[in-house]
């Protein structure tokens, strides 16, 4: 038990980084979207749903398909508070929308909450985010191809 509780720290970064790749990597492919989307769903509650429901009725996913757009997040850090609990999270990463004419580069801030839950094979690290919040999500350079 003493090596899991060393663990628990990389752990939790990376049920974050996990929940942020499945939740705004995005394809051209409604079946993908809705799979990928549901996976990140299971590391939630019920914010990231509001966020995917919000997104879903803005008509973002279907824009996703018919531009034939690519989006792809790459995390560049995950900073995990572990002194509270639930712990506070707050994630950095890049978003790059490639479209067919240029590539929209994106910064995204995101903050969550991280309280212990139960492993399964959907939800290995044993996490479950809570109050899930984009911060910023702003352009920052468009790329003409």
């Amino acid at each position: 038990s003493q090596d899991m509780e060393q663990n628990r720290p990389a752990e939790a970064r990376e049920h974050v980084r996990r929940f942020h790749e499945l939740f705004f990597n995005l394809s051209p492919d409604k079946s993908a979207i809705e799979h990928n989307i549901n996976r990140a769903l299971i590391l939630s509650d019920k914010s990231a749903y509001n966020y995917y429901t919000d997104f879903s009725e803005k008509g973002y996913y279907n824009r996703i398909i018919a531009g034939n757009i690519n989006q792809v997040l790459k995390v560049d850090s995950v900073v995990v508070n572990f002194t509270n609990y639930p712990y506070d999270v707050r994630t950095y990463a890049k978003q790059m929308i490639i479209r067919q004419s240029n590539v929209t580069e994106r910064s995204l801030v995101s903050t969550c909450k991280l309280s212990n839950s139960g492993r399964s094979d959907d939800n290995p690290n044993g996490f479950i985010i809570q109050n899930f919040t984009v911060v910023e999500n702003k352009d920052i350079q468009t790329i003409k191809k």
